[in-house]
């Protein structure tokens, strides 16, 4: 692996400081994945494919090198990190033989895991909540001597909040955790998160780096590729119908109305905005369990040629999610931490790239590329 990116990472007694990545959903497939996947990178078992920060225009910009970071989380579940590998060698998801041949640094995170909530039945409030996820964070962060913690939300969908609710919801009482923990948040997920009014000052007074929402996968990535090629070729689009069939852990989160119009806002916000219409046609998801981790996206587009002349483009993509994500969430940890170290506070809309629904910026994945590449130039320059 080049270290060309790691020659202006601070040092602590000779050795390169160390970076905590704190994942909300620790146990997930998604989490599992990153970690096995960061062991196995490091150790050269399998290159870094899927990582953009892996890539030379990211050389020599100070990222924490993958050797470097310390991972913990929180999670309502219980089943182990090392286990949860062999669920996912079962699947597919991971090559045979890297559960076994990562266990210790599987086994070093899940020791880190703490129980997440709130569970079912649980009387604790909202403030005493935020108060006991941000004592995690902080222990993390001293008992491994690291130099920042980046709290990153890979858990499942939760639906919108109502106007009217009197809670915050769970990913909202992990990103308070975070700003009051003083850690730099990444929300990968279509859930809330930062974007309440009740965490809106507070997340501007806290002086950190954040991003989100909703990682870019599969269907809103190749979404984002084509409607710019209609807007450039001055094709008017019609209709723009799709569908989703996942398995695992999002299927049946997305599986509840409320999560799956979460998700769906986003990939209606690419189209919207890129070819300045909404076209007709939805967005569908179906629970389909016995796909695991994997899911098929398909997108049936009716647009319109020269005289009227009406045309179709359909797409299938087929992947595996959890494979898709990880590494953008490595990517991700490594580029708010940088961010966090230089100094950079708020929204960082450079990094729209990787989402469906960023904080601001263009919606074209080779606009959002480029701003990518200017802002790994600023990291470059220290600011």
């Amino acid at each position: 692996m080049n270290n060309d990116g790691n020659a202006s990472q601070p040092r602590t007694g000779g050795r390169t400081a160390r970076t905590g990545v704190w994942f909300v959903g620790a146990r997930g497939s998604v989490a599992t994945t990153a970690v096995a996947g960061c062991a196995a990178v490091t150790a050269g078992l399998h290159p870094p494919t899927g990582m953009v920060t892996e890539t030379p225009p990211f050389h020599g910009t100070g990222l924490p090198p993958l050797d470097s970071l310390v991972f913990g989380g929180h999670d309502t579940a219980d089943c182990p990190l090392p286990k949860r590998a062999e669920h996912l060698t079962g699947a597919g998801v991971l090559p045979h033989g890297l559960a076994s041949a990562v266990r210790a640094e599987l086994q070093a995170a899940d020791e880190e895991i703490r129980p997440g909530g709130p569970l079912p039945g649980d009387t604790c409030s909202d403030e005493e909540l935020i108060t006991h996820f941000a004592a995690d964070l902080t222990s993390f962060r001293v008992r491994n001597a690291l130099a920042r913690v980046v709290v990153v939300n890979v858990s499942s969908t939760e639906p919108l909040p109502a106007p009217d609710a009197v809670r915050l919801p769970p990913s909202s009482l992990y990103a308070a955790a975070a700003l009051r923990a003083g850690c730099p948040y990444v929300n990968f997920t279509p859930s809330t998160g930062l974007r309440t009014p009740v965490l809106r000052d507070a997340a501007a007074a806290s002086g950190l780096p954040h991003a989100g929402r909703d990682g870019k996968t599969g269907q809103t990535l190749l979404r984002a590729v084509l409607a710019p090629m209609f807007v450039q070729r001055a094709l008017y689009v019609r209709a723009w119908s799709g569908t989703n069939l996942l398995g695992g852990g999002d299927g049946a989160a997305l599986a509840d109305p409320g999560a799956a119009a979460a998700k769906n806002a986003g990939k209606e916000r690419v189209l919207a905005e890129t070819l300045g219409h909404t076209p007709e046609g939805e967005v569908h998801i179906d629970d389909v369990p016995a796909l695991g981790d994997w899911k098929t996206a398909w997108d049936h587009i009716a647009f319109e040629g020269f005289l009227g002349s009406r045309m179709i483009l359909q797409t299938i993509w087929q992947g595996c999610d959890s494979a898709l994500a990880a590494p953008l969430v490595l990517d991700l940890a490594r580029l708010v931490a940088r961010a966090h170290e230089a100094g950079l506070s708020g929204p960082l809309p450079e990094l729209g790239f990787y989402f469906k629904d960023p904080d601001a910026g263009p919606s074209g994945l080779s606009e959002q590329f480029t701003a990518l590449l200017t802002f790994a130039d600023r990291l470059r320059e220290g600011k």
